[in-house]
């Protein structure tokens, strides 16, 4: 598990709550597991299924009743991201706030983070 103490790895504002316990009671599943894989302009992207079941390497949120698995190779990615669900006229969807990202592409679609490094010396205070 990755993280501080204490700390959640994510954060959910109230309507990506709403929304993920919406999508949870459907079919039974588990909750949402989010992760990052390689693609986009930008060099990678985040992913987001259905869990049908908790992984024991997945760091669980649970925040009022919605519950995100974190993937084990997102988790250093993924820290103090905040997780919101926005409907406009043209799309609705799930946004990622993410401290941790630092370009993206055009389209929104396509991220790259800092790097490990930083990451690393952000996370352990330097």
């Amino acid at each position: 598990m990755f993280g501080i103490p204490g700390k959640q790895a994510i954060t959910m504002t109230p309507r990506a709550v709403k929304q993920i316990s919406t999508l949870m009671g459907r079919d039974g599943h588990q909750g949402l597991r989010i992760g990052i894989k390689k693609g986009g302009c930008a060099g990678m992207e985040y992913t987001m299924d259905y869990a049908v079941e908790i992984d024991p390497n997945d760091e669980v949120v649970e925040q009022d009743g919605a519950r995100v698995m974190i993937a084990p190779m997102a988790q250093m990615f993924l820290f103090g991201t905040e997780i919101d669900y926005e409907v406009s006229l043209l799309e609705s969807g799930f946004r990622f706030r993410n401290p941790n990202v630092a370009d993206a592409c055009g389209c929104g679609e396509s991220i790259k983070f800092k790097d490990v490094e930083e990451l690393s010396a952000e996370r352990d205070g330097g």
